[in-house]
């Protein structure tokens, strides 16, 4: 069935993932709430959006399970991907930026699915430390966290491989890891055979936080081609934002990560994205939720105004016919 979606750049359709399901550590389910109370709706209004708050989903919690070492927790975890992706399908077809407040890396299965009912193919936008492709044979932890990629082009566990009727969510060519640093032996050798692109974290360095994201994106063709960004905010180095569940030293600084996220978010093709990891249970004072709600304000005032630009100023009104898929 055709659906007529009308795209709204001063808009955006907030939710929130309330997942530890699939992380290594418990907490990450109280950040949606964190980031509201750390003033980001507010923020997102004081310069010019219209943010409608879809509310939260239910809590999926973090635990051991270990009954099933090699793919833990997938009952919680697949019953959480249900609810947001009946969240993002109101939110994609409103024609608004969807921002998911997550929660673990797992829930941007929830998004895409979302977005997949209206449009065929999608494109994703990896920004992590980790390559999240291990799968239940080669996991060294049994966390769906360190498996989301694997899942999303077709490799995973079959209850998420499945979770949408088609396989793959995305096609390998479509996908993009920008920022890796932690890569395990087994991802590694599967990066080597792969048509799946990806950019190490040195590299993004060497070249240029904002330099490295435009090539990134030309190789993506984000230009021409509907996507999907995941932040996972370990990509940024423990030194500066250490409330995550896995930090890492060295990596992107804040102000790379900052950088990057100023170029992806300013394409009028990105239709969604989820920021996932952060912690409040190790943000005791509150400050790690600050600086990444100013994270979040500054990239999305520089896509506001890339998309107010009277070269733009027709894409409010801009419309687009998608056919809407069936999935699981």
């Amino acid at each position: 069935m055709a659906v007529k979606i009308v795209r709204q750049p001063k808009k955006i359709a907030l939710i929130g993932a309330c997942s530890s399901a699939a992380a290594f550590l418990p907490g990450t389910e109280k950040a949606p709430a964190a980031l509201r109370a750390a003033g980001l709706v507010e923020k997102l209004k004081n310069i010019g959006y219209e943010v409608a708050d879809l509310g939260d989903c239910a809590p999926r919690l973090f635990a051991d399970d270990e009954e099933h070492r090699r793919a833990r927790n997938l009952p919680a975890i697949v019953a959480g991907l249900n609810d947001l992706k009946v969240h993002a399908e109101v939110a994609i077809k409103s024609g608004a930026l969807v921002l998911v407040l997550g929660g673990d890396c797992a829930q941007v299965i929830g998004l895409l699915t979302g977005a997949r009912r209206y449009y065929k193919h999608l494109n994703l936008f990896w920004m992590d430390r980790d390559a999240d492709l291990n799968t239940p044979a080669s996991t060294p932890s049994g966390r769906i966290d360190g498996m989301v990629v694997a899942s999303i082009i077709g490799r995973g566990a079959p209850e998420l491989v499945r979770f949408w009727g088609e396989t793959p969510l995305v096609r390998e060519p479509d996908v993009l890891l920008f920022g890796l640093e932690r890569v395990d032996p087994p991802e590694q050798d599967f990066l080597s055979k792969s048509p799946l692109r990806y950019v190490y974290a040195a590299d993004v360095q060497k070249k240029g936080a904002a330099a490295a994201t435009r090539d990134a994106l030309a190789h993506l063709h984000a230009e021409l081609r509907e996507f999907i960004l995941h932040v996972d905010t370990d990509i940024i180095a423990q030194e500066e934002f250490p409330a995550v569940n896995v930090p890492g030293s060295g990596g992107l600084t804040f102000d790379d990560v900052r950088q990057s996220l100023r170029e992806v978010l300013s394409q009028k093709t990105l239709l969604g994205l989820d920021v996932a990891q952060y912690n409040p249970d190790r943000d005791p004072d509150g400050s790690g939720a600050q600086k990444l709600v100013e994270l979040l304000v500054d990239a999305l005032a520089a896509r506001f105004e890339a998309l107010s630009t009277p070269q733009d100023s027709a894409v409010p009104e801009a419309s687009q016919t998608v056919n809407e898929e069936s999935g699981a």
